[in-house]
């Protein structure tokens, strides 16, 4: 294959601006901000679920403590009936008002009973609102960060995009003058050979595969016209000639 000297430059000039573009994709995917987010996700996605889970304990607790209210409710109710008759002297058999008096005693006893179980499910009822309070602003603290890290990452994103972006135009522009064969194989070689398709012959040494060429090779390169485009023999990439190849 034959091209022009200034053609294979630009060939150069192609390839630079690659490399560039592979940086920018690399720093992009490599973001510190990425990282920072799904370490962030994840606390969000526990502490939520800890904080639903307190949440639901909460509202069964509401329920216990309105349960058990409503129990020290009726027994009060029943034992202000007995009382009331009791002090009405309605009642004159004996046996009748020990019986009542009896009732009132024990009524009295289990309301002291159930009203324990109401101040036991009232401190815990308290305990897991406070918890709810605690998970609450925690996941608030930790959605405020992830925010905060998403600004970042779509900042750094985007002027890396809008340098990628300007680079695209450059390569575009270059690339066109660039004989149509000659680019074909160039980007053939980038895949093959890890996005290096054409690399500079300095001071005797493919700057692909930063290997010196032999006194053979070299001798075949010295004698190739300037429109020859030459292959390393090492890694079979490109060999673009310049001033400074050292032929």
């Amino acid at each position: 294959m034959n091209a022009a000297p200034a053609d294979q430059i630009r060939l150069l000039d192609v390839q630079n601006l690659d490399v560039r573009l592979s940086q920018l994709a690399h720093k992009r995917k490599s973001l510190p901000e990425h990282a920072e987010l799904e370490s962030l996700t994840k606390d969000l996605t526990q502490l939520r679920d800890l904080l639903v889970a307190a949440q639901t304990e909460e509202s069964d607790t509401a329920r216990e403590q309105t349960k058990a209210e409503q129990d020290v409710d009726q027994v009060r109710q029943r034992a202000a009936r007995d009382q009331q008759r009791l002090d009405s002297g309605a009642i004159t058999s004996p046996k009748d008002l020990e019986s009542l008096q009896r009732e009132i005693v024990s009524l009295a006893k289990r309301q002291g009973d159930l009203e324990d179980v109401v101040l036991d499910v009232m401190e815990r009822r308290e305990a897991v609102q406070e918890r709810v309070a605690e998970l609450t602003a925690r996941v608030s603290s930790v959605q405020t960060k992830a925010d905060d890290a998403t600004v970042r990452r779509d900042t750094a994103q985007q002027e890396l995009d809008e340098q990628s972006t300007a680079i695209i135009k450059e390569r575009e522009t270059i690339a066109a003058v660039v004989p149509a064969d000659l680019l074909k194989l160039y980007e053939k070689l980038r895949v093959q050979q890890g996005g290096i398709g054409a690399a500079r012959l300095y001071q005797r040494r493919c700057e692909g595969c930063r290997l010196e060429l032999n006194i053979t090779e070299l001798n075949e390169v010295r004698k190739a016209p300037g429109d020859t485009v030459v292959r390393c023999e090492n890694c079979s990439r490109i060999l673009v000639r310049t001033a400074e190849s050292g032929l």
